[in-house]
């Protein structure tokens, strides 16, 4: 196979996809790992050519990083027709002879990226702080009704701490945000700061908090965005909901201003620290600490799972001290409340199965004590098992037998943002609309993959991601969920299984199905409905 002309004429510049068009498969090949090739092979029956192979290059070659680094663009302009060597030539106010490959500014880079489509991505900031009036009219279920009558005590009295313990897709959110609008209509002026990590978390709660405080608010307040670029000005923030993402204030607080939070806590009145299980980290606990210095400031915990560990009873104690033991759950008729909404269309119901795959590279002797020693599996055990050929293929039949029985959504969690990539390589290859989402997923992108997810389109999506939809994302329409990421955290688990369980109450479907995917010689999960109550030991 030679140069396709046709591949690469057409147009100004050069798009990533006709250069791969303008190669031939071993140049193609040449861009990606031997032993992801391996995989690759094996997982189609037979060495990987043709278009599929452009496929998965377009998807798992980092272009953007190749042009940056300097044997990676003397790679790619190596290859570059004679033509479009001279426009980019021409473009950049170079000669295209000898010297063409030489020492390249940052200006010219730029150029480069452009050349080839590579445009920064560019995210529109949202405006200051923004203001509104209300109508009150937001209602709860029952048991949220219950939930927050009970959290009036105590949070207006004594230690002021508690924990809000609601299964995953019933409603954590919302119910809280009933407790923020209380605190803000009884103490004028005052700041109610929320707590969390993720962008995901963070918008939730700030577009929850804009559709609470419509219908439940008395007064105009301020709303703040404190995450990634995002910093209103603390000094006049003196009455409303303040949104601060873990990391974010963690920097400030150690880098460029040790002082935010002990200067904004005489305005606060409460604290909401959603995913409640993290709080007790160092850095996160000081954060908290200096937010609550006042008296009257309450500290409220939202969490699906009380808990920081599986089976370490003196780590959750810590966790259940730092919130005074205090803890307000759902109070339904029966042992089990996940069994008693579930019944009731609150959640679906899940069918839980798992699905063995064959052995993959042994584990050393130092591997399993390091599995059985720590909080969770290596990330390292974790990344060499799920690239393995016997998991992906594994992985891959588990997404496809679900297509194959009607399923229309298919959420993915992958054990890698390689293993991410590949397994969405492999999809599309074979023809299956699928969509990849994974920390470094420009915003463009990965908004555009979750609605389209969520759409109503007949066409089934499959969605797969890693480290980014584990929590502040709700999926109704979702009715299948692989768990490909091997994990001893039920902390984790529970909140994988839960991004598919909203019931017909709530939007979603009546049954859900949960695939985990496991290799045999690392521990799993089964039934979450069993482990809502892991830690009631600790709590009073």
């Amino acid at each position: 196979m030679g140069l396709d002309v046709e591949a690469v004429e057409g147009g100004l510049g050069l798009t990533v996809t006709r250069f791969f068009g303008s190669l031939t498969d071993s140049q193609v090949r040449g861009f990606l790992d031997r032993e992801l090739l391996r995989v690759l092979d094996a997982v189609f029956g037979g060495d990987l050519a043709g278009d599929n192979l452009r496929q998965v290059a377009r998807l798992m070659v980092h272009f953007d990083g190749l042009l940056r680094d300097e044997k990676g663009r003397d790679h790619v302009l190596s290859l570059m027709p004679d033509a479009k060597r001279r426009e980019l030539a021409d473009r950049l106010g170079r000669s295209p002879g000898p010297g063409f490959d030489d020492v390249w500014t940052d200006r010219d880079i730029r150029g480069l990226r452009d050349f080839f489509g590579l445009v920064e991505e560019t995210v529109a900031m949202p405006p200051p702080p923004s203001t509104g009036t209300v109508v009150p009219e937001y209602g709860l279920f029952d048991h949220q009704r219950t939930a927050v009558a009970r959290l009036g005590p105590l949070l207006d009295q004594d230690e002021r701490r508690a924990v809000l313990h609601l299964p995953t897709g019933v409603g954590k959110t919302r119910t809280a945000m009933h407790v923020v609008s209380k605190i803000l209509r009884s103490h004028e002026p005052s700041v109610v700061v929320w707590l969390a990590s993720g962008r995901e978390l963070l918008e939730q709660a700030v577009c929850d908090f804009r559709e609470a405080w419509a219908h439940l608010g008395t007064r105009p307040v301020q709303l703040g965005t404190m995450w990634g670029d995002r910093l209103p000005d603390l000094k006049g923030f003196v009455d409303g909901f303040l949104a601060v993402g873990l990391a974010k204030g963690w920097a400030v607080l150690s880098r460029t201003d040790p002082d935010w939070a002990t200067r904004l806590a005489p305005r606060v009145r409460l604290v909401v620290f959603d995913e409640a299980h993290q709080s007790i980290a160092r850095t996160y606990r000081r954060l908290t600490d200096e937010l609550t210095l006042d008296f009257r400031c309450a500290l409220l915990g939202l969490t699906a799972t009380p808990g920081r560990t599986w089976d370490d009873i003196d780590e959750d104690g810590r966790l259940a001290d730092f919130f005074s033991g205090n803890k307000v759950t759902l109070e339904v008729p029966g042992r089990n409340p996940i069994e008693y909404l579930i019944d009731r269309g609150y959640l679906a119901r899940p069918h839980f199965r798992s699905l063995l795959a064959s052995p993959g590279p042994r584990l050393t002797e130092r591997d399993l004590v390091r599995i059985a020693s720590g909080l969770d599996i290596p990330e390292d055990v974790v990344a060499t098992l799920s690239m393995s050929e016997q998991y992906v293929t594994a992985v891959l039949q588990a997404i496809g037998e679900l297509l194959d029985a009607g399923q229309q959504r298919v959420l993915v969690f992958a054990a890698t943002v390689e293993h991410a990539l590949l397994l969405t390589a492999v999809l599309l290859a074979r023809g299956v609309a699928s969509h990849v989402v994974t920390g470094d997923t420009p915003e463009r992108v990965r908004a555009y993959a979750i609605e389209r997810f969520k759409s109503d389109d007949e066409e089934p999506v499959v969605l797969v991601n890693f480290g980014v939809l584990t929590t502040g994302f709700d999926a109704p329409r979702a009715g299948a969920v692989v768990i490909a990421r091997p994990t001893k955290s039920l902390v984790l688990y529970s909140q994988m299984v839960g991004r598919a369980i909203r019931g017909v109450c709530a939007g979603g479907t009546e049954t859900c199905e949960i695939v985990t995917v496991l290799d045999p010689e690392l521990p799993g999960f089964g039934d979450v409905a069993e482990a809502f109550f892991n830690w009631e030991d600790v709590w009073h």
